[in-house]
């Protein structure tokens, strides 16, 4: 397979095309993977999908990289809806060139390591969707087994459920069965990650995209290993099924999308490479996926269950969209960031991580203003936190001067207000429309984009969060985020 490239979009620069007016009286349905959908599928070709970014190009503004909504909303296409459509040309052709069955071609079995055949295919400890993403691919592409190494969460909860996939076994049980069975571990490669109940002399295979760091595995005899420098394990388990002629199902394909969305925090975080965002597209169209963005906002939700796993930057970028303004006293885009949960406090403890967090997103995507929305879903009550004197005009001109503004000006008690789409841009949209300005004052949004330090991932962290090292902005021991403060 030649190397990705990005000069595949066959779409014009307001994303219209002849397709457009198929998908656009379609009904919208809850699910992901359905939504949007113009018919039910009988044959591959009778849909075009483009990659997942059908109901981007069916929203399409009459400006370039926009969507409009019902009130003449607008708001700028997502990283991951452009990533996607960028690609949809490239992802049609690879995934049409695919055999039409699932079935793998008999000379096929040439290029499959014989050592991964039966094998039982398992994650990590603390196994996230990756893991198991990963290992139902692993299963399906090489004929083995799927197994966890421990129980799964929300987010992959999710994923089983969405794509009707059954959740596999734990490896302990099956080690019972057959304490001889070979044995593959998928994104990880470290003894510490493991699962106790392996025996080492079993491994058979390493399918990992995590640097060789202390504890990795010794054998005592060669065995198959596949590392690559990529923001996710599944998209190698994708690239293989390409590369081998095989065609995953529409369940592995869609547990393989869900999973490198998942570790490449929507395509967004430092890991991702361009193979992850082209693998995104050509398993978007196997998977049937109209609205990427859609599909991603709701598995976002899910893993925001488990706040445990979510470190500031995920929950700043979970979940964010940003909206277009052009008006006599204000021309920019303002994001919105939400993160829904049973739990707000857990969120709003964690405020003087979450600001820099806020600001340092504002200001590497040039936005004007950047909002994050902390929604309880039990008590149906919203929580809006400020990091800037800019969001804070906004604020109070948007959903009244009367709301309790605690915490040194950095959050807002929004009341009942809970949905973004009906209670917050609206809101904005009328306060912006009314004749709204930007206040002199930028507070710390003025910190040079130089200063705002760099993001890593912790090998060793059993989260594998994304956090951000050396800003100027993170408070000292024992100080507080400033709102107000003028830099």
């Amino acid at each position: 397979m030649p190397p990705p490239s990005d000069q595949s979009n066959k779409t014009d620069q307001t994303g219209k095309n002849d397709s457009n007016d198929e998908i656009s009286n379609q009904p919208v349905t809850s699910s992901p993977r359905k939504r949007a959908r113009t018919t039910s599928v009988s044959s591959r070709g009778s849909v075009d999908h483009h990659a997942g970014g059908a109901e981007a190009l069916r929203l399409a503004g009459s400006e370039p990289n926009t969507k409009q909504y019902d009130g003449g909303i607008v708001r700028k296409r997502t990283d991951i809806e452009n990533y996607v459509l960028e690609r949809e040309t490239a992802a049609h052709e690879i995934a049409e060139a695919l055999p039409k069955e699932i079935t793998s071609i008999p000379k096929i079995d040439l290029f499959i390591p014989e050592a991964l055949k039966d094998a039982i295919f398992v994650g990590h400890l603390v196994t996230d969707l990756d893991s198991v993403g990963g290992a139902i691919g692993a299963a399906a592409l090489y004929g083995g087994k799927a197994a966890l190494a421990s129980e799964v969460n929300s987010e992959t909860a999710f994923a089983l459920e969405e794509w009707g996939v059954d959740k596999p076994r734990r490896i302990e049980d099956l080690l019972k069965e057959n304490l001889d069975a070979k044995v593959c571990l998928v994104d990880h490669q470290q003894t510490s990650q493991m699962n106790p109940a392996i025996n080492l002399d079993n491994v058979v295979g390493v399918i990992d995209h995590h640097a060789l760091q202390s504890k990795t595995i010794v054998t005592d005899r060669p065995i198959y290993i596949d590392i690559r420098p990529w923001g996710s394990m599944s998209t190698i388990i994708a690239h293989t099924f390409l590369t081998h002629n095989r065609r995953p199902s529409t369940e592995v394909a869609g547990m393989l999308l869900c999973a490198i969305l998942s570790d490449t925090l929507n395509l967004q975080g430092p890991t991702t490479t361009e193979w992850d965002r082209l693998m995104v597209a050509v398993l978007s169209e196997i998977a049937e996926v109209d609205d990427i963005q859609f599909l991603a906002s709701q598995q976002f939700k899910a893993k925001s269950k488990e706040l445990a796993g979510l470190s500031a930057h995920g929950l700043v970028h979970g979940d964010q969209k940003s909206f277009s303004f052009k008006t006599d006293n204000f021309v920019g885009d303002v994001g919105f960031a939400v993160v829904e949960t049973t739990d707000d406090e857990v969120i709003i403890d964690r405020l003087d991580e979450l600001l820099p967090e806020i600001v340092a997103c504002k200001k590497e995507k040039e936005l004007s203003a950047l909002f994050l929305a902390v929604v309880n879903i039990v008590e149906l009550k919203g929580t809006l936190l400020i990091c800037g004197p800019t969001e804070l005009s906004l604020a109070k001109a948007a959903f009244g001067e009367n709301c309790k503004i605690t915490n040194d000006s950095a959050m807002m008690d929004l009341g009942k207000r809970v949905s973004r789409k009906k209670d917050y841009i609206p809101e904005i949209t009328k306060a912006i429309k009314n004749g709204w300005e930007k206040p002199i004052h930028r507070g710390a949004s003025t910190v040079d984009l130089k200063e705002l330090g760099h993001l890593e991932v912790d090998p060793l962290d059993p989260y594998q969060r994304v956090v951000r090292k050396g800003s100027k902005l993170e408070p000292k021991a024992g100080e507080h985020f400033t709102v107000q403060s003028s830099n």
